[in-house]
């Protein structure tokens, strides 16, 4: 049985184009600027457009394209991607800055699986051809991995309770 795809919560996760134009008047209104004043700063600043223009994105009636959303965010002096983000997130800075860094974490995890992944393949298929080593070579891997993962235990939550002033990096 096929499950129904549930509709986007209002404001939290819109499309593209909605969360710019929502973010547009969220930017314009925290300003005071009218239409016509938002307008005028677009064309001062090369971006051609008139405030009927910029009513009918805000509402939906009219497609933004990027080069008007590249104006937008540099009247608004934002940059881009937070101009596309959820209206919600994107009006506080500090979460922006955050959600990237976890994302930019995230994505070298990512690389770094896959560069463990394809380390250990090429150490198997090497093995595979020199089975006399593989115990020798799959105990110091295993040694050293272990090592490491207690390193950055002891780096995320310092020495287990009671532990004194001994560090299983140190044992080893």
């Amino acid at each position: 049985m096929p499950v129904a795809e549930e509709e986007p919560s209002e404001g939290v996760l819109l499309s593209g184009e909605a969360n710019v134009a929502t973010r547009i008047r969220v930017e314009r209104e925290a300003r005071g600027w009218s239409t016509n004043a938002l307008s005028d700063r677009l064309n001062e600043a090369g971006f051609e457009m008139n405030p009927s223009a910029v009513w009918r994105i805000e509402n939906g009636k009219r497609r933004i394209n990027l080069d008007d959303a590249i104006g937008f965010a540099e009247v608004f002096g934002i940059d881009l991607r937070n101009l596309v983000g959820p209206p919600q997130l994107a009006a506080k800075a500090r979460a922006m800055e955050l959600i990237d860094e976890v994302v930019d974490a995230f994505r070298a995890t990512q690389r770094a699986n896959m560069a463990f992944t394809e380390a250990r393949d090429a150490l198997d298929a090497y093995l595979a051809e020199h089975p006399d080593i593989r115990e020798e070579a799959d105990l110091m891997v295993q040694s050293a991995m272990a090592e490491e993962a207690s390193k950055t235990m002891l780096k995320m939550h310092g020495p287990p309770p009671g532990d004194g002033d001994a560090h299983p990096a140190d044992e080893a």
